[in-house]
């Protein structure tokens, strides 16, 4: 059961990757190269979305089946097991929504890249007339 998270961990750390090297200043040819690189990855990496909601549906069904260990009658380790994967169950909450809102930033940026060439092309039109 692991697998899922790693993935999920790798995609968080390159989406995180690609978010700063869209927000680095570079030069204008390299930066609509990337932008324009990234935005043909953007659609097929859309899996990550619905990807990272069932991981959340899993984390609250597990939650809501968890066998509670509150009362007198738990000993030491069955509470430092329920403990350990209430502590995981946040942690892969955390991931999850990082993936959706990394995402979502990196298309933003895109998209404003994209956006502010746009205006430039119509800029220079306007100036060359």
């Amino acid at each position: 059961m692991a697998l899922q998270w790693m993935i999920l961990t790798y995609v968080v750390a390159i989406e995180a990757a690609v978010a700063i090297l869209l927000t680095l200043p570079s030069p204008k040819l390299l930066r609509n190269r990337l932008t324009s690189l990234i935005s043909l990855i953007l659609q097929p990496a859309l899996f990550i979305v619905p990807f990272a909601g069932f991981q959340l549906l899993d984390i609250y069904w597990k939650a809501e089946h968890r066998l509670m260990c509150t009362s007198d009658v738990c000993t030491a380790a069955e509470r430092d097991r329920y403990e350990k994967t209430t502590y995981k169950a946040q942690r892969n909450v955390i991931l999850c929504i990082s993936a959706c809102l990394l995402y979502w930033a990196i298309y933003r940026i895109c998209k404003f890249q994209k956006d502010i060439q746009s205006m430039e092309e119509v800029e220079k039109r306007i100036k060359s007339k």
